[in-house]
């Protein structure tokens, strides 16, 4: 009876889901300023209801659009009719959903584990596995890992962060968030990864070894967890927060552009149906205002690095202002090295640069906050691919993602660690 009433509650919840049958991503790529003008007017047909999966400012820059199975043709014939050169990067994406929920589901038969050294690294998991892995953690290792409640999601989820620690109070600290956009998996799986690998290498890898005898890390993997658990259940699409917004039926701000750094400028909107709206205040989500608070109560953060997905790319401030930052030299060095180093392990190559430059103006996104808030070292990653599956990023890349990011993280660290300021 117990696994009837189980099955038919996953079955449920399978029926609850959007579906995005015959949804198409495609990649289109202007070749002059008009043409990139003329796609981003495509953002006023709301009607078209399309989702910018990728979105640059650069002419021969590919930019990524999921379109409606509706919309298709009249996209299409937009494109066609302005000359405008794309391709069909996916064909059909409910039917990478539905691979990547197979391969979800065969690895939660075989979810339960008895320590974090057989907790599985190269699937996905749900928010209830990524707890119960940090509450494990945390027990294995207790004289080097806790775990701190920075506050709740507005819908009451705990927040949580993980604290390696040699020991000693309020020493200089590096601060790593992933999954801030709720959609972008390998973001998660990614940070699961690095905690595991923290408590492994510490002792046996002499960089990490220097760091941490000097300095804290702190690490939240799941940064917007109703998000996160509305991509499991009801839109695997979900990129924002979930919290209503008065006057409107559409549900939910982006919280990278919700900080105090040129907030509601250029690269947000106004409209809270948007996938980039800036919310109606600053710091409005639970779930910033609590990095927030922790960040400026804390006072002694000197690295601050943000990882999302994807495009393969490691940026800094700014993105709100074509005014470079004071550090700018030394903040392009250093990205400059961390993706050589990431690139040593499997060839995979990241452009980085200022995020204005590099891809497109930006307001009110993390990294500009906590570089203002005088965090020098601040950067956002945007993990793997450059595109051909886009945020349903297939689990066989998880580990080769992770591994690689690591690199570049170290030297990051390693640098900050040696260069105190």
């Amino acid at each position: 009876m117990k696994g009837l009433l189980a099955f038919a509650a996953l079955f449920v919840a399978v029926l609850a889901k959007d579906t995005f049958e015959g949804h198409q991503v495609l990649r289109i790529i202007a070749k002059d300023v008009p043409q990139l003008s003329l796609i981003k007017e495509l953002e006023q047909f709301t009607e078209f209801e399309l989702d910018f999966w990728r979105y640059v400012n650069n002419v021969d820059t590919p930019v990524d659009i999921r379109v409606p199975a509706h919309s298709l043709q009249y996209v299409k014939r937009y494109l066609e009719t302005h000359d405008i050169e794309y391709s069909v990067m996916i064909e059909d994406l409910q039917a990478m959903l539905d691979e990547e929920q197979q391969e979800l589901d065969s690895a939660a038969r075989s979810a339960e584990f008895f320590s974090t050294d057989s907790f599985d690294f190269s699937n996905y998991h749900t928010i209830d596995e990524i707890y119960s892995f940090q509450d494990q953690l945390v027990a294995e290792n207790p004289n080097l890992v806790s775990k701190i409640v920075i506050g709740q999601s507005y819908e009451g989820r705990d927040l949580n962060v993980l604290k390696f620690s040699t020991g000693g109070s309020n020493r200089p600290a590096i601060w790593i968030d992933t999954g801030l956009h709720s959609r972008e998996w390998i973001t998660h799986a990614s940070g699961l990864w690095f905690a595991k690998k923290i408590v492994t290498d510490y002792g046996r890898d002499p960089a990490l070894t220097a760091v941490l005898n000097q300095m804290d890390i702190f690490l939240e993997i799941v940064t917007n967890p109703d998000g996160f658990v509305y991509t499991h259940t009801s839109n695997r699409m979900w990129r924002k927060t979930r919290k209503p917004n008065k006057g409107s039926s559409c549900v939910g701000v982006d919280p990278n552009r919700n900080w105090d750094a040129g907030y509601r400028g250029t690269g947000s909107s106004g409209n809270p149906c948007s996938e980039t709206y800036y919310g109606p205040s600053v710091h409005s989500e639970s779930e910033v205002k609590s990095i927030v608070d922790f960040v400026q109560s804390h006072g002694n953060l000197k690295a601050f690095l943000s990882i999302h997905s994807y495009s393969q790319m490691l940026l800094y401030p700014y993105g709100y202002t074509y005014t470079p930052a004071k550090d700018k030299a030394e903040l392009h060095a250093l990205a400059e090295k961390a993706v050589n180093d990431l690139k040593s392990l499997y060839g995979t190559s990241y452009t980085y640069g200022s995020t204005i430059d590099t891809i497109y103006p930006a307001s009110g996104v993390t990294s500009d906050w906590s570089y203002d808030q005088g965090i020098k070292y601040s950067y956002t990653f945007e993990l793997r691919d450059n595109g051909r599956y886009g945020f349903v990023l297939p689990a066989n890349q998880i580990l080769p993602t992770a591994q690689e990011t690591w690199l570049a993280l170290l030297t990051i660290f390693s640098h900050v660690n040696n260069n105190p300021y």
